[in-house]
């Protein structure tokens, strides 16, 4: 009996080290490793992911842990190993959701297509899926722009954070949800489709603050006019909804059969061609108020605005001029 007695607390003492063992002894992890655990995984299969992952020793220990703490749940997502960390302190982190987190970054001007990339490149997904849903979520600003036949316009330029078990819709409403944050901070709530179009051919066309209310003027008065707006993104943007665009323009282009031709097609296009921060926005909202009918680059990074033809020829003539002297 006393032998038996002996042999088993020898056993517990045996299973009472390997536990401790298990559970206490840090794992450096060979680099990054990445474990994605999906909403409705049982603690067993938590468990095994973060064993095949080679972050705790023990997936038999690391459940008898959680049992002994299953007051406290385990947050699924994707998590990121990188330090050296004890099974207990896995727990914590998991207990924390202390999950990994994508930065994608949204500069103004961005098209949707721009913006499907760096989605996939923030490894969120494909470029493709989140296309699809920038291409046909459109009920996501259906009340403010009834118009729209994409979310294009209405991606918001900013710097946001992702995980990896949101949806691209998901994604996509976040971006929607902080351009109505910055529409109603400026006061945009009449024909939102016209503004964010113009707003969106401004933001193309220049990138320094103070000019962008005197290119949306320029625009305004050829509109009122009806003189063609003849602005190049908008062919760029034509032909990158065709999937034509090169990278560079020629004569040639200015014909390019588009309804957002601006070139053959007189007023604005259809709508949007990339997604305007919120200085082109206001510039679009509240435009200068002027005669300007033209501008051309001044080889610089800013521009010469003209009255009439006569002058912007001037204007273009002295751009070439720049441009020989470099």
């Amino acid at each position: 009996m006393r032998k038996l007695l002996a042999l088993l607390l020898l056993a517990v003492a045996g299973v009472g080290g390997w536990m401790y063992w298990a559970l206490s002894t840090p794992i450096t992890p060979p680099g990054q490793k990445f474990v994605l655990l999906h909403p409705g995984y049982s603690t067993r299969r938590i468990a095994n992911e973060l064993k095949a992952a080679g972050v705790i020793r023990s997936a038999d220990a690391f459940v008898f842990w959680h049992y002994l703490h299953h007051k406290r749940s385990l947050k699924a997502g994707e998590y990121l190993f990188d330090k050296t960390a004890d099974a207990r302190e896995i727990h914590d982190r998991l207990v924390r959701g202390d999950v990994y987190v994508h930065t994608v970054v949204i500069p103004e001007g961005y098209t949707m297509f721009d913006i499907a990339q760096a989605v996939e490149q923030a490894g969120l997904g494909s470029s493709q899926d989140f296309l699809k849903v920038a291409q046909s979520d459109t009920a996501l600003i259906s009340d403010l722009a009834p118009e729209a036949e994409t979310l294009e316009g209405y991606l918001f330029p900013s710097t946001y954070e992702f995980t990896r078990l949101q949806s691209m819709t998901d994604i996509a409403a976040a971006m929607v949800k902080q351009f109505r944050q910055v529409a109603r901070e400026i006061g945009l709530n009449e024909d939102v489709q016209k503004t964010v179009t113009l707003a969106s051919i401004v933001e193309k066309e220049t990138n320094v603050p103070e000019e962008r209310p005197l290119v949306a003027s320029v625009y305004y008065n050829r509109l009122a006019r009806n003189v063609a707006l003849q602005a190049d993104p908008s062919v760029i943007y034509a032909e990158l909804l065709q999937n034509s665009y090169t990278g560079a323009l020629h004569h040639a282009d200015m014909q390019f059969h588009s309804s957002y031709n601006t070139y053959t097609h007189a007023g604005l296009p259809p709508g949007p061609i990339g997604n305007p921060g919120k200085d082109s926005l206001v510039a679009a909202l509240h435009p200068a108020t002027t005669n300007f009918l033209y501008f051309v680059s001044d080889g610089n990074s800013h521009h010469r605005f003209a009255r009439s033809l006569e002058e912007h020829n001037k204007n273009v003539a002295a751009y070439r001029r720049a441009v020989a002297k470099r």
